[in-house]
């Protein structure tokens, strides 16, 4: 089944977890803890998830030298989320680091290592910006192609995209590469801060490995029926 990761972009844990009380007997369950919640709270958060029995990916999206993304990733093995990420613009030789740190991590934790994904382009980033100001050349279509195959012949298990370049993402490395996109909307969401956005039963048409959905499902009047609608339009209609 394909996992929709709510975005816990909450302030602090008491509020994060409060909000998860009603879905204590929703199965299957993921969310994702981003750079708020955990620059807040660190470790706390994952442990109070994990006990939970809640799978997490950690978004941290590592971007720096190898070795100090090495050791960095080495702590987030050991912590026993599921799914963490890194910036693919952070080259090769990064990547291959952070799949390492996370391994040895793992290993010394006794537990399983999280999938990697690195960020290709950032769902907010429009063609005019990456021209404009970032001075790449390409199209965004060969920047996202060109940055998936580099994580993949790095060490990574899939990539961070816009659902609208799984396609082409899928052709340039391979169908069992994974694509978890962000950037989704119900249709009468505003788009607010994203530029490439899809709905979940688009996602779904588009091959999609997994979602994540934040405000679509946080200020829902009802999120539990939310996520489960969203849930099952990602996986095809299935009950």
């Amino acid at each position: 089944m394909k996992p929709v990761f709510i975005a816990l972009d909450f302030v602090d844990a008491p509020t994060a977890l409060k909000f998860l009380e009603p879905f204590k007997d929703v199965k299957p369950l993921a969310v994702k803890v981003g750079m708020e919640l955990f620059y807040r709270e660190g470790s706390i958060i994952i442990e109070a998830l994990r006990d939970q029995d809640i799978d997490v990916f950690l978004d941290l999206k590592l971007h720096d030298i190898p070795h100090t993304v090495l050791q960095a990733a080495k702590q987030i093995g050991q912590l026993n989320v599921q799914f963490t990420t890194v910036h693919s613009l952070g080259g090769s030789e990064m990547i291959k680091a952070a799949r390492r740190g996370l391994n040895e991590g793992a290993k010394q934790a006794g537990v399983d290592a999280p999938q990697l994904l690195a960020v290709t382009q950032l769902t907010s980033t429009s063609e005019e910006q990456l021209h404009d100001e970032e001075l790449v050349p390409v199209s965004m279509a060969e920047s996202v192609s060109h940055l998936a195959k580099i994580a993949s012949q790095s060490g990574a298990d899939g990539v961070i995209s816009s659902a609208l370049e799984n396609d082409l993402i899928h052709q340039a490395v391979s169908e069992e590469f994974k694509c978890i996109n962000p950037g989704i909307r119900l249709p009468n969401n505003s788009v607010d801060d994203q530029k490439r956005v899809v709905t979940p039963t688009r996602a779904f048409e588009l091959d999609t490995s997994g979602i994540v959905v934040g405000r679509s499902i946080t200020q829902s009047d009802n999120p539990v029926k939310t996520y489960k609608d969203i849930y099952n339009a990602v996986n095809g209609g299935i009950k």
